[in-house]
């Protein structure tokens, strides 16, 4: 009865759907989410919810910039820029190709304060900030931070 307790007061547990955090996390991942006190970095692991088109429930994505940082999407480069300087990536899922959907066209963006440019790990299969009808996310929208992989038991571990 404590451990729900503690759940429901410090985070959540959540069920990844889908490929676009791969490698990172994988659809079915049973997640820790921690909500209470938690302000969003550049680098975290996120669920968050905001009503869109990209998609129906909550989705994860990992915060690229922060309100007042500017990012540039670099195709021909294969590269993500944050402030001019090129984010280091050992995360992503192979090189990074533009996309040919009609929606994810954001390419350069300066992020709103007390908002956030988001991406998946998994870009070739990941509707994120660089589509625009979800575009920056406003950081009411962030359930909490991903911290803990539950299940299966082979992916038990800690997020970074």
């Amino acid at each position: 009865m404590a451990l729900v307790l503690v759940f429901l007061i410090v985070g959540r547990l959540t069920v990844v759907d889908g490929v676009s955090m791969e490698p990172t996390l994988r659809d079915g991942d049973v997640m820790v989410v921690r909500s209470l006190g938690y302000m969003p970095e550049p680098g975290d692991v996120v669920v968050l919810h905001k009503p869109s088109e990209v998609a129906e429930g909550p989705i994860v994505k990992r915060v690229i910039a922060t309100g007042g940082q500017t990012v540039e999407v670099d195709y021909a480069a294969g590269v993500v820029r944050v402030d001019g300087q090129v984010l280091p990536e050992p995360y992503r899922n192979g090189p990074m190709e533009r996309p040919g959907d009609p929606y994810r066209t954001i390419e350069a963006v300066t992020v709103p304060e007390g908002s956030l440019f988001v991406l998946g790990d998994n870009r070739n299969e990941s509707g994120d900030s660089r589509d625009w009808r979800l575009g920056t996310i406003d950081e009411r929208y962030v359930m909490g931070q991903v911290v803990w992989v539950l299940a299966p038991p082979g992916r038990f571990g800690a997020v970074g």
